[in-house]
């Protein structure tokens, strides 16, 4: 803007009012063009540069101020006083500016940002809960329904309760490095969760009623039908009177709740280091009702899992005396369990996580 009004040289005595005066006409006029200036801001930016031109460092004001230099001092103070007002002023009506155009922002917000609560929403696309999960939990609740406690225990245990604890001999095939994933001499990933049963019955009183669910490792090459780490739930009852009776009516109980009430179980004698008698017990087909065919192999019966009666060494390497007390324990593979529930084929499927399979459970 400059300082047109102000005269360079003038032979008056009276030049320190002459410029007061003008000095004073020019913050009117600041004044006037704020006034006029600010009825045709229509957004923040536009203000914010008006802010700078009248009030910032090199604005209007500032230089009015700078000019205040050539003053006497009798008029500074109320040249600066005027100043001041003239500044309160502009940016009071700058504020009134700034919360007019906050307002019809939000106001411009809410509108555009406006929410239809009866407007039904959108429901989130739900997982399904994986085959193998689903048989784990419809097992564990046949078998609450019949009194039994889950237990748990860690995958990474002692070699002694292993193989030791479950009476295998140092020489016993599943000892091998072949079929045993060890970790050190001492502690190997568990290759069954019968190590669980030993904690249970290490630390507690009979009776026990207990089934032990959980990921086992051994060392198979990865097929159709086998694979590295796959599920176990196994089962153990001691009290005293148990007998094979009672283990064979459980099994009944459990195979008809799971596979339908007309399947029947078979027992065929096996051998286990930690049951005696024991058995491999198989059930009627469940795709041929026991007819035979190609799920089945003309058979009738599918092997589902392996039992008896717990060995008396067992039970004496847990501290339970076997004069006194008796038990049977069960285990068979959960994956083998799923395959049948839903017909699968091949057993990598269940863990390759392909979402057009699972999408089908």
């Amino acid at each position: 803007m400059g300082w047109r009004f102000f005269v360079a040289k003038n032979p008056i005595n009276n030049i320190p009012i002459e410029r007061g005066i003008r000095m004073e006409q020019r913050l009117k006029e600041i004044l006037e063009i704020a006034e006029s200036e600010l009825g045709g801001i229509t957004d923040m930016k536009a203000l914010e540069e008006m802010r700078v031109r009248f009030t910032g460092k090199k604005g209007m004001l500032t230089e009015v101020l700078r000019g205040m230099g050539q003053l006497s001092p009798e008029e500074r103070p109320a040249m600066g006083k005027l100043v001041n007002e003239v500044r309160s002023e502009i940016e009071g009506l700058m504020t009134s500016v700034r919360e007019k155009l906050e307002k019809e922002a939000l106001s411009a917000r809410l509108v555009k940002e406006k929410l239809d609560v009866t407007i039904p929403g959108k429901r989130p696309a739900l997982g399904r809960k994986h085959p193998l999960t689903q048989a784990i939990e419809e097992m564990e609740e046949i078998f609450i329904g019949l009194g039994y406690d889950i237990a748990e225990g860690p995958e990474i245990e002692t070699v002694y309760n292993n193989f030791d604890a479950l009476n295998t001999e140092e020489n016993h095939p599943s000892r091998d490095e072949q079929d045993t994933f060890y970790i050190t001499d001492n502690t190997l990933l568990r290759t069954q969760t019968s190590p669980v049963q030993i904690r249970v019955m290490k630390s507690s009183e009979p009776p026990i009623k207990i089934i032990c669910p959980g990921r086992v490792y051994r060392a198979d090459t990865v097929d159709a039908t086998h694979s590295p780490v796959f599920h176990q739930i196994e089962g153990l009852v001691i009290d005293k009177g148990v007998t094979m009776g009672d283990l064979i009516g459980t099994l009944k109980l459990f195979a008809k709740n799971l596979f339908g009430e007309e399947t029947d179980i078979r027992l065929r004698p096996h051998h286990f280091p930690f049951t005696e008698p024991s058995a491999e017990v198989d059930v009627s087909c469940w795709v041929c009702g026991g007819k035979g065919c190609r799920v089945c192999g003309g058979e009738g019966w599918i092997e589902i899992l392996g039992a008896g009666m717990v060995h008396p060494n067992v039970m004496k390497a847990c501290g339970i005396d076997p004069e006194i007390y008796s038990g049977f324990a069960f285990g068979m593979g959960v994956e083998r369990a799923a395959m049948g529930r839903h017909n699968i084929s091949d057993l990598r499927l269940l863990f390759e996580n392909d979402l057009r399979f699972l999408r089908q459970f």
